[in-house]
């Protein structure tokens, strides 16, 4: 038996055979580990190039009770943790060497990981942005539902695509390249994309989902362009890619929402989504002697 405590490593199946069934426990809460370390084990190398991602797991008696994975230049993204678990987490990153440029983690979590790496490293910490992370509960189609159809985004349609994955990612504040050749490497090219499209065939609005993994299916990104909001549409989109979720063998279908966002919150609790949670971002900022 190991002994207890953080055990990291690069390795991407050995991760997997350890903590696979700890993440799969809690499909809807681990949504984006689950989709993260899924892209990586399919894509392997070129999911990240030339270097590896960091994942850990925290062990107690052999049970896995906490996970964490760093992809390369990127910030800490770990499951729930206790304070004292947070506290031991950032000391043996700092001895390790790491230096975070922020941290995402349900909301407890991310505010006791800010606090420690605060007093373990100096660095302040600055709450980016507050999610709140929904679950499907009923499926309710809006009332009055918009005329048109929903329909998946052919290959021919990727530049409208791309253009509107774009337009999202500034909408959301994401400092992200998305055109033919970053496509690949974006966090927007594993997804499965639905149109709404108007009667006379003019999409409308826009919906991704991520590939199954342990039962769920993440609704993300979806979008409307500024001048046909307010219609009816993207309610209607997330209708579509809900139902087929379901229809395809989903147990739990989630999406995450801006907190600060209040006309997308409600939207999303009308047609069935119910609150599981609230996740935040901190990001960290270092004085000259405090950068490693």
């Amino acid at each position: 038996m190991r002994p207890d405590g953080w055990h990291l490593t690069e390795d991407i199946d050995d991760f997997l055979d350890r903590a696979g069934e700890f993440l799969r426990s809690r499909p809807a809460l681990h949504t984006t580990p689950l989709s993260v370390t899924e892209k990586l084990r399919t894509l392997g190398a070129a999911a990240h190039g030339t270097q590896a991602p960091v994942f850990g797991r925290l062990e107690r008696a052999g049970e896995v009770h906490a996970t964490f994975y760093r992809l390369p230049s990127r910030g800490l993204s770990v499951t729930s943790l206790t304070p004292e678990q947070a506290d031991t987490l950032a000391a043996q990153l700092v001895a390790l060497g790491h230096s975070l440029p922020y941290v995402t983690a349900d909301h407890s979590t991310a505010t006791a990981f800010a606090e420690a790496w605060q007093r373990h490293t100096g660095a302040t910490p600055t709450l980016r942005v507050r999610l709140h992370l929904y679950r499907l509960g009923t499926l309710t189609p809006p009332e009055p539902f918009p005329a048109g159809r929903g329909r998946l985004v052919g290959e021919r349609e990727h530049e409208h695509l791309m253009c509107w994955c774009r337009e999202f990612a500034a909408d959301v504040g994401e400092d992200v390249s998305i055109d033919a050749a970053s496509w690949a490497g974006t966090r927007f090219a594993e997804k499965r994309y639905t149109y709404w499209e108007t009667p006379d065939g003019t999409p409308v609005s826009m919906a991704g989902v991520n590939p199954m993994v342990g039962g769920q299916v993440r609704v993300d990104p979806v979008y409307t362009p500024a001048h046909l909001r307010g219609r009816g549409y993207a309610g209607a989109v997330t209708v579509e890619v809900s139902r087929a979720a379901l229809a395809a063998g989903a147990k739990e279908v989630v999406l995450y929402t801006n907190a600060a966002n209040p006309t997308s919150n409600a939207l999303y609790q009308r047609i069935g989504y119910v609150p599981l949670t609230d996740f935040a971002v901190y990001d960290f900022a270092y004085t000259a002697s405090e950068a490693r």
